[in-house]
C-alpha cells in the first residue's frame, strides 16, 4: 500500500500517512460522511469530497491489481512468463500499459498474420523486417507453395507484410509513441451523415447542426461538446473521425524502424504503413474514444452532483402550516393542506383558470382554508398554469401575513407515482401525492427530494449519455454527503431520508420504522441498539448523524457523537459544571483551554468539533429561507425585449453555462462568457442552483423559443 498511498497523496497533495490512515479506516468499514465528520485527527482533516476521490482511486488501483494478477496467471499458462515479463507487468501503472505487454500473448482470432503464419512465412518476415536481403523476390520465390496457398511472389510479400503488420501493432513501444500522438495532436471531425441533415418526421438531425462540418484539437473539446457529437453519432445524425496526421504517425515509425534503402526496406515500408493505417489507428481511435468519453462523463457527472447538492442543501422554509398548489388549466388546481410535518390534513380542487375560469370560488376555498388550518405559507408548482396561478395568489386578501412561493416541480410526477407515494397515501390519487410533494419540498427540500430518483430532478448535464454506472454512484454519494451534513431527526424522517443515513441503508431504514411504529418516539440514541439487526458497527456510523429533540439526553440532540459524550462530561468537570451547562454559556465555553484537554486520545480537532457544536447544537448548516418575486409585467417570451434587466433564479448549471427562470415557459440561457467580466472556466464556481439573479436581456428568438442573457455589469441584489 505504501507505492499506492505516495502516489494518490501526490495527486490529492496530501501526506502519505493521511491516505494510508484513511483507507485502512475505509477497509475497515467506515463511511465517508463518518471519516470526515469524527475521525480528523486519523486522516489530518480530510474532507469528504477529497475522501471520495481517494475511495475512487483506491478501488481504480484495486481494479488494476487484479487485472495483473489476471495476465500474469494467463502468462503462466501458456508458459511464456520470465522473469522480466513478470516485472513488466507488476511495475505498471496503467491498464494501458498492462494491455500492451499483453497483447503479444492474447489468445487471437484467425488474423490475417496467423494465416501467414500457418503458411510458413514467418522466416520470410523476419529476414524483410532485419532488411539484410540482397533480393527479396528471389528469397520471397521458395516460400511459393500452391498447397500452402502461396500461389505466388506477391502472395508470399503479402503475407510476410502481414506478419510484420502485427508484430509492429503488437509492440510496446510502438503502442506508446502512438499513443502519445494521438493524445497532443488528434483532430476531432464531426460530419453530417449524407440524407440525414434534417429527419423530417420530427427534426432531430436538425439540433446537431452546429457539428455537420466541425473540427477541434480533440483533447481541448470540453465535455459537453462531446458528449453531444458522441450523441449525434449514436443516433445516426454524424459521422465521427478522431485522429492525428497519418503521415506524422508513418514518420514517427519509419525514421526510427527503416535502416537501408533497397527492395527489402520498401517492403518493410509497406508493412510499417499498413500496420499503421489498418491494425494501429483504428485500435488507438477506439482507445482514445473511450478515455475521452470516460473524461466526458466524469465532468458531466461532477456537474450533475455539484448541482443536485446545491438543490438538496436549498433553504428549508422549516416547520409552518403550507397550503400547496399543483397547477392546472381543463383538470383544475389541486389544492392541499398540510401541518408544521408536512402531515395531509385536507385536499380540494379549484378551476380558476380556462376552461372553467371560477375564479370567484376558487379565491373563497382558498381563504377558507387558510383561515380554517392556520396557513402561514402557500406553496405553487412552477409547472403548467404555474405563473397564472401565482397571479391569483398575489390578487388576493388574507387575513395574516401570507408568504407565497413558487416551487420547482421537477420529478414530483414521478415522487406521486412511486410505490412509496401509493403505501403512503393508498387512498388518493397521483394528483394529490403530487401536490403533498410540492408542499415538502418548502418545508424540506432535502427530506422531500430523496424520495425521487436524482436522475428524475432535472439538473443534469447529458445525464443519459454518460456512464449509468458511474452516475449512479456519483449521485448516491451526493445525497449521502447531504443528508449526513444536515443530520436527521430520527423520530419524524421517513424510510428514504433515514436509508441514505451513514451506515444504515434501505433494510436498517426499514427497521428502524417498524420499531418507531411498534414503541413510539426514540429517547436517546442508545436505544437505537435494540432496533433488529442494526449492530455496533452500524450504530457507531449513524448515531451521531441522528438526532433525538427532547430526549433523555440533550447532546442526543446535536452532531457530538456518543463516543464523545465522556470528553464532553471531562470538559465540564475541569469548569466545575454539569454537561448540559455548556450548552448555553458561550463565556464559560471561551475560558476552555482546548490544548490542555487535549492528549494522545483525544485531538484538538475533535475538542473544537464539539466545542463548535455545543456552542450551536443541532443547527441547521443550510442558509436561511429568501422569498423571491418575479417581475409581475412578464408574463411571456413575447413581453421581454434585448435590454430589460430583469430578477430569476438559476434552475440549472452546465459546463456551458447556466439556465435561468424568469417567471415564464421558457428558460433563458446565461452563457458562461456573459457570467462575468472575467473569464469563466466553470460556471459552477460564481452560481448554484436557486440562487436569485439580476440579469439583462441580450437576445429574444420568439420563433425558436431561445432567450439569451447576460450578468456582465449588471448589479446584483
Amino acid at each position: 500500500m505504501t507505492s499506492f498511498a505516495s502516489q494518490i497523496a501526490t495527486t490529492l497533495n496530501v501526506a502519505d500517512w493521511q491516505v494510508t490512515n484513511a483507507i485502512e479506516l475505509i477497509v475497515d468499514g467506515a463511511t465517508i460522511p463518518f471519516i470526515a465528520r469524527y475521525r480528523k485527527e486519523r486522516t489530518g482533516e480530510l474532507t469528504d469530497i477529497e475522501l471520495l476521490e481517494l475511495e475512487k482511486l483506491y478501488y481504480r488501483h484495486l481494479q488494476l491489481e487484479e487485472r495483473k494478477k489476471t495476465v500474469l496467471n494467463s502468462l503462466e499458462e501458456q508458459g511464456v512468463i520470465t522473469a522480466e515479463l513478470k516485472q513488466q507487468v507488476t511495475s505498471s501503472q496503467t491498464l494501458a500499459e498492462i494491455e500492451d505487454i499483453y497483447l503479444p500473448f492474447k489468445p487471437k482470432r484467425k488474423t490475417r498474420a496467423v494465416i501467414a503464419q500457418g503458411r510458413g512465412l514467418e522466416p520470410l518476415a523476419k529476414m524483410i523486417m532485419s532488411e539484410n536481403l540482397s533480393n527479396v523476390e528471389e528469397v520471397a520465390q521458395r516460400y511459393v507453395s500452391v498447397k500452402s496457398g502461396v500461389n505466388n511472389i506477391d502472395d508470399a510479400l503479402s503475407g510476410a507484410r502481414d506478419i510484420i503488420a502485427e508484430w509492429l501493432s503488437e509492440r510496446q513501444w510502438v503502442r506508446q509513441k502512438l499513443r502519445t500522438l494521438f493524445e497532443k495532436d488528434s483532430i476531432l471531425i464531426s460530419k453530417a451523415v449524407k440524407g440525414k441533415e434534417t429527419d423530417h418526421d420530427n427534426n432531430r438531425g436538425e439540433k446537431y447542426e452546429a457539428w455537420f462540418d466541425w473540427r477541434e484539437i480533440a483533447r481541448k473539446a470540453p465535455s459537453h461538446r462531446l458528449l453531444a457529437v458522441f450523441r449525434g453519432e449514436k443516433e445516426g445524425f454524424l459521422k465521427i473521425k478522431i485522429l492525428p496526421e497519418l503521415e506524422t504517425a508513418i514518420h514517427i515509425l519509419t525514421s526510427r524502424l527503416l535502416k537501408n534503402n533497397n527492395d527489402t526496406t520498401n517492403q518493410k515500408e509497406l508493412a510499417i504503413v499498413d500496420s499503421t493505417k489498418r491494425l494501429l489507428f483504428p485500435s488507438l481511435e477506439t482507445e482514445l474514444r473511450s478515455n475521452l468519453k470516460e473524461k466526458a462523463d466524469e465532468a458531466s457527472i461532477k456537474v450533475f452532483c455539484d448541482n443536485l447538492q446545491q438543490l438538496l442543501l436549498s433553504p428549508p422554509l422549516g416547520q409552518k402550516r403550507v397550503l400547496a398548489i399543483d397547477p392546472g388549466f381543463r383538470t383544475g388546481c389541486k389544492i392541499v393542506c398540510l401541518d408544521k410535518n408536512g402531515s395531509l390534513l385536507h385536499n380540494d380542487t379549484i378551476y380558476p383558470h380556462p376552461p372553467q375560469r371560477d375564479m370567484k370560488m376558487a379565491m373563497k376555498k382558498i381563504n377558507n382554508l387558510v383561515d380554517s388550518h392556520n396557513i402561514e405559507a402557500i406553496a405553487i408548482g412552477n409547472g403548467t398554469a404555474g405563473r397564472e396561478t401565482e397571479q391569483l395568489i398575489e390578487r388576493m386578501r388574507f387575513s395574516r401575513d401570507i408568504i407565497a412561493v413558487m416551487v420547482n416541480e421537477d420529478g414530483a410526477s414521478v415522487y406521486s407515482a412511486s410505490s412509496n407515494a401509493r403505501e403512503e397515501f393508498p387512498e388518493y390519487d397521483v394528483t394529490v401525492r403530487g401536490a403533498v410533494s410540492i408542499g415538502r419540498r418548502l418545508l424540506d427540500p432535502l427530506a422531500e427530494l430523496v424520495k425521487i430518483d436524482p436522475k428524475s430532478i432535472g439538473v443534469g448535464q447529458y445525464q443519459h449519455d454518460v456512464n449509468q454506472k458511474l452516475l449512479k454512484q456519483g449521485l448516491q454519494s451526493t445525497v449521502e454527503l447531504c443528508v449526513n451534513k444536515v443530520g436527521v431527526n430520527l423520530n419524524t424522517a421517513s424510510r428514504e431520508l433515514l436509508t441514505y443515513v451513514s451506515g444504515l441503508g434501505s433494510k436498517l431504514a426499514l427497521q428502524i420504522i417498524d420499531y418507531r411504529n411498534q414503541n413510539g418516539n426514540f429517547n436517546n440514541r442508545e436505544e437505537l441498539k435494540k432496533v433488529t439487526g442494526l449492530g455496533n458497527k452500524a450504530f457507531q456510523q449513524a448515531a451521531g448523524f441522528l438526532r433525538i429533540k427532547d430526549g433523555d439526553n440533550i447532546l442526543d440532540s446535536t452532531a457530538v457523537h456518543p463516543e464523545q459524550y465522556p470528553i464532553v462530561k471531562k470538559i465540564a468537570k475541569t469548569q466545575g459544571v454539569e454537561p448540559e451547562q455548556l450548552i448555553g454559556d458561550k463565556q464559560l465555553r471561551s475560558s476552555i483551554n482546548i490544548s490542555e484537554l487535549a492528549d494522545e486520545n483525544i485531538g484538538l480537532l475533535t475538542i473544537k468539533d464539539i466545542l463548535d457544536e455545543l456552542e450551536k447544537p443541532g443547527r441547521d448548516p443550510r442558509k436561511k429561507f429568501r422569498t423571491f418575486k418575479f417581475d409581475s409585467n412578464i408574463k411571456s417570451i413575447t413581453d421581454l425585449s434585448a435590454g430589460m434587466v430583469l430578477q430569476g433564479t438559476v434552475t440549472n448549471i452546465t459546463a456551458f453555462g447556466a439556465f435561468i427562470d424568469l417567471g415564464i415557459k421558457e428558460s433563458a440561457l446565461l452563457h458562461k462568457s456573459q457570467i462575468a467580466n472575467e473569464y469563466v472556466s466553470n460556471p459552477s464556481d460564481y452560481l448554484r442552483i436557486n440562487q436569485q439573479v439580476t440579469v439583462k436581456v441580450l437576445d429574444v428568438d420568439n420563433e425558436r423559443k431561445r432567450i439569451g442573457l447576460s450578468m456582465k455589469n449588471v448589479q446584483q441584489i
